[in-house]
C-alpha cells in the first residue's frame, strides 16, 4: 500500500458546530445512543462484518456536499470507533490563497467552540501564521480541522482525511461518490484497478449530479451511478443515488432537509435507515432514472433561475414565469428518459425549487447577470468548486439535438429535434456554450409572444409514446 493517511480523528465527541450536542448525536440521551448502535449493527450485518472488522466508510471527493455527508455520519456514528471508520479523500497538495486564509481566521475567530477546539489541539498558530502570509495553508489540511475549501463558513467537525486514493478506497464497504460527474469516470476507472482481488463488491452511494452525452453509435445519456458500474464492473444493484432538497451548509446546521436514495430494493431500504437522522429523513425509491437525470436537469435550470432573478430585481412574478416554464421542459425530457417517469411532485419538485432558489448554479446564474462573472472564466469558480450545470447544459442539447430523436411538432405538424420544443434550454446553450448571446437572451425567451403554455409541452410528453430506450444505451 503506498501513502499514508494525513490527519487524525481527534475526540470522536468533538463538535465544530455550536448547536449541537456534544456528543453528535442529537439529544445525547442513551435511548438514541442505542438506536444509533442498532442501526449500525444492521448494517454491519448485512454486510458481513465481523465483531473485530469494522465497517469501513468513504467518501471520495470533498466538495461542500461530499464533506458535508462524511461529517453527518462522523457525528452520528463516529463514536463507535470499533465497529465503523468513516474518513474522506481529496487530492492532495492544492494551496490555499491568503484572501481565503484571512477568511477563514476571521471564521474561527468567530466561533468560540471551533477556536477552543483548535487551540486544544494544537492547530490554531497555523491559521494565525496563514493570514499573515508566513505560511500556506492546504485543502487537505484544512479538511482535517473541519474546514471545506468550498464552505468556508460552515466549520464541520474533524475528519479522518487520505490523500492516497488506493489507500481510502481499497477495503471500503461504502463508498460515496461526492465527486463531480465531470470526474466521476475518470476517478472510479483507477479506483477499479485496487478492486480486482476483492472477493466482496462495495456499495456504492453517488450523491452526483450531472450527466455525459454520448452520440455514437446511438445517442444516448450516462448517468454517474452507470459512468461507475462501467468504470468499475460494479452491478448496478450496488450502486445507488441520493439526492433531496438541500442545501449543504443549512443541512449540517440543522435544518430539517429530505432525501431519497434511489436504487435496487436490496440496498435502498437498509440505507434509508441507515441514514435517516430526527433533521434528516431519508426515503427510499426505486426510480433511479428519474431521479438522477433531474438532479442534472435542476442544475442547468438553476442557472437560468440565478439570471432571471438578477434581471428582474428578484421579481417574484418573473421568477414564477420562469418556474412554469422550466419545470415543463424537464418533464419533457424525462418522459423521453424513462417508461413511466415519477411525476414532477413532492421531494423532486422540492429538490429542483430550492436548487433554482438558493445554491451555486443559481448564484453562478446571478454573478454572470451582472457582469461579476463570464462564461470564459471556466466552471471552476474559487470557493464555489464545480458548477455543475455548465457541462450539464452541453450534454442535454447535444443529446436532445439529434435528429434521430425527432418528434412531431404540435403547431407545425412536422417532425423536429426534441431540444426545439426546449426554448430555455436552448438559450441556455447559447448563452453559456456556444456564446453567441448574453443572459439578457433569458429574459427574450420568457417573453416570446409565440412560447406555448407550459401545459402543452407536458400533454405533449405525457399523450405521446415517447420513451426512449435508446437514450439509455437499451437496446
Amino acid at each position: 500500500m503506498v501513502g499514508s493517511i494525513t490527519g487524525i480523528v481527534t475526540d470522536a465527541h468533538s463538535n465544530s458546530n455550536g448547536n449541537r450536542n456534544s456528543n453528535g448525536n442529537g439529544n445525547g440521551s442513551v435511548q438514541n445512543l442505542n438506536c444509533l448502535e442498532e442501526k449500525l449493527e444492521e448494517l454491519r450485518g448485512l454486510l458481513g462484518k465481523s465483531n473485530s472488522d469494522p465497517l469501513k466508510i468513504v467518501s471520495v471527493g470533498a466538495g461542500a456536499w461530499g464533506s458535508v455527508f462524511a461529517a453527518l455520519l462522523q457525528d452520528s456514528y463516529g463514536q463507535f470507533r470499533e465497529k465503523v471508520q468513516i474518513r474522506i479523500w481529496r487530492r492532495p497538495g492544492r494551496a490555499v490563497d491568503r484572501a481565503t486564509a484571512e477568511h477563514l481566521f476571521e471564521v474561527i475567530n468567530s466561533r468560540e467552540d471551533v477556536l477552543r477546539r483548535l487551540i486544544r489541539r494544537c492547530a490554531y498558530l497555523k491559521y494565525v501564521e496563514a493570514r499573515l502570509g508566513d505560511r500556506t495553508l492546504l485543502a487537505d489540511e484544512i479538511l482535517k480541522d473541519g474546514f471545506c475549501l468550498n464552505m468556508i463558513e460552515t466549520p464541520l467537525c474533524p475528519l479522518k482525511v487520505v490523500t492516497n486514493l488506493q489507500e481510502a478506497v481499497w477495503d471500503a464497504d461504502i463508498v460515496v461518490n461526492g465527486l463531480p460527474s465531470t470526474e466521476t469516470r475518470e476517478i472510479f476507472e483507477e479506483i477499479s484497478k485496487y478492486w480486482k482481488e476483492r472477493i466482496t463488491m462495495p456499495v456504492i452511494i453517488s450523491l452526483s449530479k450531472g450527466i455525459e452525452a454520448a452520440l455514437d453509435p446511438l445517442p444516448h445519456i450516462i448517468t454517474p451511478t452507470k459512468m461507475i458500474s462501467q468504470a468499475t464492473g460494479l452491478p448496478m444493484e450496488n450502486i445507488l443515488y441520493l439526492g433531496g432538497p438541500n442545501i449543504a451548509s443549512e443541512i449540517y446546521n440543522k435544518e430539517y432537509a429530505n432525501a431519497r436514495i434511489c436504487g435496487a430494493e436490496k440496498w435502498r431500504k437498509p440505507l434509508a435507515k441507515f441514514l435517516r437522522q430526527p433533521h434528516f429523513i431519508v426515503w427510499d425509491n426505486s426510480d433511479l432514472i428519474t431521479h438522477e437525470v433531474m438532479g442534472g436537469l435542476k442544475n442547468v435550470y438553476a442557472i437560468g433561475a440565478g439570471m432571471v432573478a438578477a434581471l428582474t430585481n428578484e421579481s417574484a412574478t418573473s421568477k414564477s414565469v420562469y418556474f412554469a416554464h422550466c419545470t415543463s421542459e424537464m418533464i419533457f425530457i424525462t418522459h423521453l428518459l424513462a417508461e413511466e417517469p415519477e411525476k414532477l411532485a413532492g421531494p423532486l419538485l422540492a429538490d429542483t425549487y430550492v436548487t433554482l432558489l438558493k445554491g451555486r448554479n443559481a448564484w453562478y446564474g446571478q454573478m454572470l447577470a451582472k457582469g461579476a462573472l463570464s462564461p470564459d472564466m471556466g466552471d471552476i469558480i474559487s470557493g464555489k468548486g464545480m458548477i455543475q450545470g455548465v457541462s450539464a447544459v452541453k450534454a442535454f442539447f447535444e443529446l436532445l439535438s439529434q435528429s434521430s430523436l425527432n418528434v412531431l411538432h404540435p403547431e407545425e405538424n412536422k417532425p423536429v429535434a426534441p431540444v426545439e420544443l426546449c426554448p430555455i434550454l436552448k438559450t441556455l446553450y447559447k448563452i453559456l456554450i456556444s456564446r453567441e448571446q448574453s443572459s439578457q437572451a433569458i429574459l427574450q425567451a420568457l417573453r416570446d409572444e409565440n412560447l406555448n403554455d407550459p401545459r402543452d409541452r407536458i400533454e405533449i410528453a405525457q399523450s405521446h409514446v415517447f420513451y426512449r430506450p435508446s437514450l439509455l444505451g437499451k437496446p
